[in-house]
């Protein structure tokens, strides 16, 4: 938890990098739950207001009211009273902006695991850093951006330093999921389940009726259902139909491996 004994980073915003940014997130997300709102909100408006006018800045203000409502009005895409890290990231130079070529490009949580599929080339469950560097690149090329070869190291360092939680050097599905919008990162639904190995031979035998080392689509409905039924999960407005096809974007032809259904349910399931 972060406290006002901690150094507040400066918003110079004309010269702030992605990495700089990065840094003024995890000071304001106090709590690290992937959005900054109530007083972490007022608080880092607070800041951005003595960056711009200097110190002094007197929160009870009628106007200092007005400009945060009118800064949320530019800022807070999908209203929800709160602000996440892609729609913050606007606030970044056009040139540092590779956040926001995310959110364009890889959107939903459908594309994003059909994205997470073409580069997790060895099937590890994990995104390493030379991968990182193929998927960025890629998404720089397609979002018409400029970039060398030193940049593009420093982009994939700054995502690694994002995401990374656990420090080993490579993303996992639900880290590198964070970069989704709050709302479609329907693996944040999935964080309350803690399946061990085992439990998942076991879940992923018992939905395999024909035995053949895959499910299909019927079987994945069957499966997400009593799982979701089990542990009281609110499936939202989505429901499981949306689960499913984002899941099933990790398959092949149709067929989803045991490999591919662990990644989501077992082996990275902390988010």
């Amino acid at each position: 938890m972060a406290t006002q004994a901690q150094q507040t980073p400066h918003l110079h915003l004309a010269e702030l990098t992605a990495a700089q940014f990065i840094d003024i997130w995890r000071h304001f997300d106090a709590d690290g739950n992937g959005y900054i709102e109530g007083k972490e909100l007022e608080n880092f408006f607070k800041e951005l207001e003595s960056a711009r006018r200097g110190p002094g800045v007197d929160t009870s203000n009628a106007a200092f009211k007005e400009k945060m409502k009118e800064f949320m009005a530019n800022f807070d895409k999908n209203a929800d009273g709160r602000i996440e890290m892609s729609e913050l990231a606007q606030i970044l130079p056009t040139e540092e902006n590779f956040l926001l070529c995310f959110r364009e490009f890889v959107g939903s949580s459908t594309q994003f695991m059909a994205a997470w599929r073409r580069y997790d080339t060895d099937r590890s469950g994990y995104i390493e850093s030379n991968e990182l560097k193929g998927f960025l690149a890629d998404l720089l090329k397609k979002a018409n951006r400029n970039y060398d070869d030193k940049k593009l190291k420093e982009y994939t360092q700054t995502i690694l330093r994002m995401f990374d939680l656990n420090g080993d050097g490579k993303l996992g599905l639900s880290e590198m999921a964070r970069l989704l919008p709050v709302q479609e990162n329907f693996l944040l639904k999935f964080q309350g389940i803690r399946l061990t190995v085992k439990e998942f031979d076991s879940l992923f035998t018992f939905y395999d009726k024909d035995g053949n080392g895959y499910i299909d689509e019927q079987e994945l409905d069957a499966l997400l259902k009593d799982l979701c039924d089990k542990n009281k999960m609110d499936v939202g407005s989505t429901g499981i139909g949306g689960y499913k096809k984002s899941i099933m974007a990790l398959s092949d032809g149709g067929k989803l491996y045991r490999a591919e259904l662990e990644i989501v349910l077992c082996r990275d399931s902390e988010l």
